[in-house]
């Protein structure tokens, strides 16, 4: 997992996350989400966002497990391109 800061004062971004299949349900996404936030908020940030498809369900549980609420979902864009 990375995070991304646009600087003090300003949101910080999340991603990507990415558990397992054999560690997933442990807590271990949940831990990752808060050390992040953590580090956000060392570096100044105002919040944290994150952004993934709406059928990832794994990740929305570990955010929302660790303090994250969801917002309307915003349509899932693809650039394809042509080979």
């Amino acid at each position: 997992m990375s995070v991304w800061s646009a600087g003090r004062g300003r949101p910080g971004l999340l991603e990507p996350l990415a558990i397992h299949p054999e560690h997933r349900g442990q807590g271990y996404g949940k831990q990752l989400v808060t050390a992040a936030m953590k580090h956000l908020e060392q570096m100044g940030a105002s919040s944290g966002l994150v952004c993934t498809n709406t059928s990832n369900c794994n990740s929305i549980h570990a955010y929302v497990s660790a303090g994250f609420t969801a917002d309307r979902p915003v349509p899932d864009l693809v650039y394809s391109v042509a080979a």
